[in-house]
């Protein structure tokens, strides 16, 4: 077989492969779309389809699967840049809705961001009759314009804002409760946009279509997985999270550090929503779910978090002795007591914990019932 032939077979499966993927994720988010973040999430998809398609189309024209046609030529390489556009902005403002910054929630300056876009189709307009981005000569030849670079410039501004404000996030206290999902947000594009520089010299390689609908398939599954295993509000697990961890515990059955089950409840919470509303409420949550990860974190020992419902967290920690909690204990209440005075909050914030020693031959319920008796008692000690 030709060798042209060949590889412009083996360019439109990978092509196509790509748009069955994307395909089969707009599909399986369908009826999320009245989700605002995820209506940017279907809307990057559908740009990505089109784009895909435009690149396969043209490759099957210049390599001779389709006559070939300048005019069809010239529309399917300028719907491939403005869908790369396209797929940029609406990463860039699901990323944004993903981190919940404010810019989000002003819908003008949503559509301020969306300048590029639109000088993007201001600059493929005036390609046509003029070919300064790119253009086919009269023996059907392409050619790069002198302005080409800038095509991928304004379409990378998206995924260098995304990248940069995700990143230095990472260092923010603020923002520590959010810290795997900022550090994904500041990884993921890095790989379609290296994919793209690898095409743009080397556009002979089918990497930027297999790459983007991978990357896309990444982000679905770990959206997948966050919605199954994780509180939405504190990024925690759920308690489903909780028994899957001790029951992999159970099974393994571990030696060395001992297993303890600390039960952690909000103390006088209710207050703090009548007094100063739920969103402050909310807010006091995820303070304590940052306090408990930080002082875990210095505990340097294995340990997993849940919000185990309403104002109440379970801790299953690994621990030397009954010591080590002790003091982990005090370690939990100093901490949320200094993120609340960081945070400038109206009101006090702290804990009540109680704790049991887990047993290979003790269920989660009778474990849970069994620290649930010291964390009464040591709720009764706070409210005197």
């Amino acid at each position: 077989m030709d060798s042209t032939l060949t590889y412009s077979i083996m360019y439109l499966e990978i092509n196509l492969v790509s748009v069955f993927i994307v395909a089969f994720i707009h599909y399986k988010t369908r009826g999320l779309t009245k989700m605002v973040a995820q209506r940017n999430f279907t809307m990057a998809i559908d740009a990505e389809m089109i784009f895909f398609l435009s690149d396969t189309f043209y490759v099957c024209m210049r390599y001779g699967l389709f006559p070939f046609s300048p005019a069809l030529a010239l529309l399917f390489k300028e719907v491939y840049f403005l869908c790369t556009s396209l797929v940029c902005f609406f990463w860039f403002v699901y990323f944004e809705y993903l981190q919940e910054t404010p810019f989000v929630k002003n819908s003008k300056r949503i559509w301020a961001s969306s300048t590029l876009v639109w000088l993007m189709v201001a600059i493929l307009i005036i390609n046509i009759p003029t070919g300064i981005c790119f253009g086919f000569d009269d023996n059907g030849d392409y050619h790069r314009g002198p302005l080409f670079i800038v095509l991928y410039i304004i379409s990378y501004v998206y995924v260098f804002f995304t990248c940069a404000r995700a990143f230095l996030r990472l260092f923010n206290k603020q923002y520590y409760s959010q810290r795997t999902t900022l550090l994904r947000l500041a990884l993921f594009p890095v790989a379609p946009a290296a994919a793209g520089i690898i095409q743009f010299i080397h556009p002979e390689l089918p990497v930027a279509c297999a790459v983007l609908s991978f990357v896309t398939f990444v982000i679905y599954s770990d959206w997948t997985e966050q919605m199954i295993s994780v509180d939405p509000l504190t990024h925690l697990h759920n308690r489903k999270m909780l028994e899957y961890y001790y029951e992999q515990w159970r099974d393994n059955k571990e030696s060395g550090s001992s297993l303890y089950l600390l039960m952690v409840d909000a103390n006088r919470f209710k207050s703090i929503n009548d007094n100063y509303g739920h969103i402050e409420g909310d807010k006091a949550l995820i303070r304590i779910a940052d306090g408990m990860r930080l002082a875990l974190r210095g505990h340097n020992s294995r340990f997993n978090i849940a919000r185990y419902g309403g104002d109440e967290f379970a801790i299953l920690v690994w621990c030397d002795s009954e010591s080590d909690i002790k003091m982990l204990k005090d370690r939990i209440n100093d901490t949320i007591t200094e993120l609340n005075k960081e945070a400038s909050a109206p009101y006090e914030l702290s804990v009540s914990i109680g704790y049991e020693k887990a047993e290979h031959d003790m269920s989660l319920k009778d474990l849970i019932g069994s620290a649930d008796k010291y964390l009464y008692d040591a709720k009764a000690a706070y409210n005197k």
